[in-house]
């Protein structure tokens, strides 16, 4: 059996490979059925794209004003790898007739330099700086894939989910931020059929590598760590404090959300308020279960009357509401992994988590930006969100709308929402 990370197995046939995989592709943008050889990987990624009702006839959208991308470069985290960059894939792609590409973390393109016939090519399609190849804007492709999954992906002919690009393969490979290990962005390698080749996945996946190490040698003196709190996207927290990382429980995980939110301490009846769903819950359960908590943080982390941390801690949630009263929604939506601790029942995470939750939407749908709409209804928590997907209707260009559309009636059917206007595509 091949290596199921590579597009084209070893003694494979490019031309049989490509017939077989446009059949597979009409197959499943007819009736969702796949077909083999599409790999588990492709497969994946086309339900994504399915999902966030893609189409595949997509043609990629200039995001950003060109006035702006400079200053956007300047100061993005990869800047300074992009000299290593040139160094290791520019006269690699140069050689080939190939390209290099770098995209930020939501798949907008922010290099693409080469060979100049073959950036005449790309210009063509659109592949350019300063246009968004993320899954959710131009489906399966190397670089929204891989910022998609954190993954290293290569991606062969039409294996990718707009059949404008089924005639170029790309290999790309996720950049992480070495302190954190967020996703920056992606290093791709794009050209024709040679690129299926082993080696330049295996190429592209070494310079994403070597540019962390970089980073790493060019980030300055760490400073003192903080005591951070992670509550977005997970059932239970993780609590970093005095450099110990330490997964929480449930019921350690929404108190500690609770004293994050209120630094100033929440006194005992405060506290078991917002906790507990049964207003007839006794003081001794609370002081026992503080008590535990205690034990484990250590009994100077925790004062009480009121209690509270003994230094504020730095939460997830508090930077993304930081963020969005700042007017920086995508920088935001970035630090969004999902709801707060999403399995809690407790009256206060519940509040604060609707709250977040509904600021967020707002700032989205407010900001009328296809792809941060299309971000949001790709998510688990915004698949069903009708008014979402009825603000990505109306921001699409009109050929963009029907799939749009077509998902705002089937969600106010399946809702009961009754009868809605829509906005129609304009004629030709």
């Amino acid at each position: 059996m091949g290596d199921p990370s590579l597009a084209l197995p070893g003694g494979a046939d490019p031309v049989e490979r490509t017939r077989v995989l446009r059949r597979a592709h009409e197959a499943f943008t007819r009736d969702g059925s796949v077909e083999p050889p599409v790999r588990a990987v492709i497969a994946r990624s086309w339900r994504r794209c399915a999902r966030a009702r893609v189409s595949p006839e997509s043609a990629p959208r200039q995001t950003r004003p060109e006035a702006e991308l400079p200053a956007y470069r300047e100061q993005h985290p990869l800047a300074p790898v992009m000299p290593l960059f040139r160094d290791l894939v520019g006269a690699f792609a140069a050689r080939g007739a190939h390209l290099l590409a770098v995209c930020d973390a939501r798949g907008e393109l922010l290099w693409v330099e080469g060979e100049t016939a073959t950036l005449r090519r790309a210009e063509r399609l659109g592949f350019v700086p300063g246009t968004r190849w993320a899954e959710s804007a131009m489906g399966t492709n190397a670089p929204g894939t891989a910022v998609a999954v954190g993954e290293p992906v290569q991606v062969f002919g039409a294996e990718h989910f707009s059949r404008l690009v089924h005639p170029w393969t790309c290999a790309a490979a996720p950049v992480r931020d070495p302190g954190t290990g967020r996703v920056l962005g992606a290093v791709d390698i794009t050209g024709g059929d040679g690129l299926a080749h082993p080696h330049s996945l295996a190429f592209v996946q070494a310079v994403a590598r070597a540019a962390e190490a970089q980073l790493a040698l060019l980030a300055p003196e760490p400073p003192a760590p903080r005591d951070t709190l992670a509550a977005l996207g997970r059932d239970e927290a993780l609590l970093v404090l005095g450099g110990r990382r330490i997964p929480l429980g449930r019921r350690h995980s929404e108190i500690l959300t609770l004293l994050a939110h209120h630094p100033e301490g929440l006194s005992g009846e405060e506290l078991a308020f917002a906790l507990y769903e049964e207003e007839s819950v006794a003081a001794v359960t609370l002081r026992a279960e503080m008590s535990r908590l205690r034990a484990l943080l250590g009994a100077g982390n925790l004062p009480s009357r009121p209690y509270r941390t003994a230094v504020p801690l730095e939460a997830d949630f508090t930077a993304v509401t930081r963020h969005l009263a700042a007017g920086a929604v995508s920088a935001a939506l970035t630090r969004y992994p999902g709801p707060l601790l999403p399995a809690s029942s407790a009256p206060g995470v519940v509040r604060l988590r609707r709250r977040i939750e509904e600021q967020a939407r707002a700032a989205v749908i407010a900001r009328a930006d296809p792809g941060l709409l299309a971000d949001w209804v790709c998510s688990p928590w915004g698949a069903e969100d009708p008014a979402v997907w009825r603000a990505l209707a109306e921001a699409l260009p009109p050929q963009g709308r029907p799939a749009a559309l077509a998902r705002v009636r089937s969600l106010d059917e399946e809702l009961g929402g009754g009868r809605a206007t829509y906005p129609q595509p304009a004629r030709p």
